[in-house]
This record gives C-alpha cells, sequence and structure tokens, in this order.
C-alpha cells in the first residue's frame, strides 16, 4: 500500500482524540474500519504507531515521527489547495474571471447582481450558494470555495474579522414591519415601536445579532418585547396571515396579497448589506465592479417600493449612499 494523505490524517485524528474509537467518530468512520486501516498504515511504515489500551492511544516513537512529518504536509497541501481555488477563478482579463462563486443569506441583491453580472460575461461560470448563516459562507471564501459572500448583518455591525476577509457596505436599510393589509397600522407611513408592545413577533433564522439588537430597540421604546419566534420566510409569512404575530422584515420583502409593510419610525432597527471577499484572490481585484453592480442591484429592488424610498429622504445614513462613508 502506498501512503497517501488521507492516512496521515487519519494517524493526527487518532493522536489528537488519544482515542481510536473518538477517531472514528470524528471522521464519520465505524471504528473497526478505522482499526482495521490503522493496522494496514503501521504495516506500510514497518511497526506500531500507537501504544494503545484501556487508557487510550499514545504514539510511540514511530508515531511522532510520522506526525510530526504530517503536521508539516497536511496544513502546507491545505494551503496548496486553497491558493488553487483562488487563482482557478481568475481570467485572462485583469477586470474579470471566468468563474464567479458568490455566497448569499437571503436579501435583494443577489437577483440582480446575477443578472448583471451574466449580461456583463455571458460567458463565465456563476454558481450561487445559499445559507442562513454569514460564518459558514465567511468560512468558504476564507477557504477558497467561494469568491464572494453577499449577506445582511444588523445596521451597526460588520461581520467578523476573523475570517481575514474585506467587507464592504452595500446599503443600509430600516426594519419594517410586516402585517396584514386590513391593519390599522397599514395606514400609516410609519409605525412607533412603542405601540407594539403588546405584540407577538416573528422573524427569520440566522447567526447574527438580529434578536438581541431588537430587544434592545424595544427595552428603548420603554417596554420588554414578547416572544420573537424565529423560523424561515414562508414561517413568518404563515403566521402573519394567521395573525399568530407581527413579522419583522426588509422593506425591499415582496409582501404576498393580503400583507404589506410599514417602516418602524425612527428605524430603531436597521439591516446592512454586504460583500466579502478575501483580500489575497482574484476575486479582490474584481470586487469594486461586483459593488457596483450590487448597489445597482439594490436600488433596482428598492425603487419598487416608492413609498419606503420617499420615507427614507428623512434618514440619510440609511439606502445605497452609505457606500461611500462604510
Amino acid at each position: 500500500m502506498n501512503l497517501e494523505l488521507r492516512h496521515l490524517k487519519v494517524v493526527c485524528a487518532i493522536a489528537e482524540t488519544g482515542s481510536v474509537t473518538k477517531a472514528a467518530s470524528q471522521l464519520g468512520l465505524a471504528q473497526p474500519a478505522l482499526t482495521a486501516q490503522l493496522q494496514r498504515i503501521e504495516r506500510t511504515l514497518g511497526g506500531p504507531l500507537f501504544d494503545r489500551d484501556r487508557r487510550g492511544a499514545r504514539p510511540t516513537a514511530l508515531g511522532e515521527l510520522v506526525l510530526s512529518r504530517a503536521r508539516v504536509l497536511l496544513p502546507a497541501m491545505k494551503g496548496l489547495q486553497d491558493e488553487a481555488a483562488r487563482l482557478a477563478g481568475a481570467g485572462a482579463d485583469e477586470d474579470t474571471m471566468s468563474r464567479y462563486r458568490i455566497g448569499q443569506v437571503g436579501g435583494p441583491v443577489i437577483g440582480g447582481l446575477v443578472n448583471r453580472l451574466s449580461e456583463a460575461q455571458p460567458d463565465a461560470q456563476i454558481s450561487t450558494h445559499a445559507s442562513y448563516y454569514v460564518e459558514e459562507l465567511a468560512t468558504m471564501v476564507r477557504d477558497g470555495r467561494l469568491d464572494y459572500a453577499q449577506v445582511g448583518v444588523c445596521g451597526d455591525a460588520m461581520p467578523s474579522a476573523d475570517y481575514g476577509l474585506v467587507w464592504q457596505t452595500i446599503a443600509v436599510d430600516g426594519v419594517c414591519v410586516l402585517m396584514q393589509e386590513d391593519s390599522p397600522y397599514a395606514k400609516r407611513d410609519e409605525i412607533d415601536l412603542a405601540e407594539l408592545a403588546d405584540e407577538e413577533w416573528a422573524a427569520g433564522t440566522g447567526d447574527g445579532c438580529f434578536s438581541d439588537c431588537f430587544a434592545a430597540a424595544c427595552a428603548r421604546a420603554g417596554f420588554t418585547q414578547k416572544r420573537c419566534l424565529e423560523t424561515d420566510i414562508r414561517g413568518v409569512v404563515d403566521m402573519v396571515e394567521s395573525g399568530v404575530a407581527l413579522g419583522l422584515c426588509q422593506p425591499t420583502f415582496r409582501a404576498p396579497t393580503g400583507l404589506t409593510h410599514r417602516p418602524l419610525a425612527g428605524a430603531p432597527v436597521r439591516w446592512r448589506q454586504v460583500l466579502g471577499w478575501h483580500p489575497d484572490s482574484p476575486a479582490a481585484r474584481i470586487a469594486p465592479r461586483l459593488i457596483g453592480m450590487a448597489v445597482d442591484a439594490y436600488e433596482e429592488v428598492t425603487a419598487r417600493n416608492p413609498r419606503y424610498v420617499e420615507w427614507t429622504r428623512a434618514f440619510p445614513h440609511l439606502g445605497s449612499n452609505t457606500l461611500a462613508a462604510a
């Protein structure tokens, strides 16, 4: 048997967990299968790699030698794969790439962005990856599995810098209340959050600080919010239609027949649309172009809600005009 990188991963997993059983669970293998694989590796290398007893598995001298080499080779190979994945997206033209892999967490931008990119580069390979979680997409961009992440975060926040990505604001919106069309609140241009102290709420799920920010806004308005149910968009709509709760949504959300939405007075809760990329990837040099497309896409969608556009005139910190200051 020839020794392969996957065999080194097995040795490292056993050393890190101190147990063949725990390593098998970590690697998603049956314990007998991993034991048999370890035995084949040991035969290939000429001796036992671990002393195994009831206390677990501890590396032998030979095992320590293999581990020292594996801990150099595995990160080096991972780095090579990441760099290759990033460079594979580069096109011959400095202003384009041959492939665009865009991750996204809902929002109004992705459709128009992909459409504009397709029209500008009909031959480019464009793929999207959806997730509820910003951290998942940021990890994929960092690891070279995506070129960009288009996500939403609370208006006063930006995604974590832990992933080493550059994040650029596309636009900031005031969060709106989704309600039935015959609600008395629907007759207004905006709704004071304090008037909604007795309401229950439904909002989209995610991994950010939105629920905490909304609770803080309610506290500033003088009350403690009642239950806020997290669910997917369809679930939010169902709850609002059935009268269980009011919904929280973006002003660009296309409300189904029978529902409508209005902004909260003073924009006490905001939502920021951002685009992220790795600064050392080919995506970085194309990023300004994609930001421009994303802003155009946002403005096109927002223009479908002229009532909201008019409302934002009193709030210069909202809309895509925040781009230059971000």
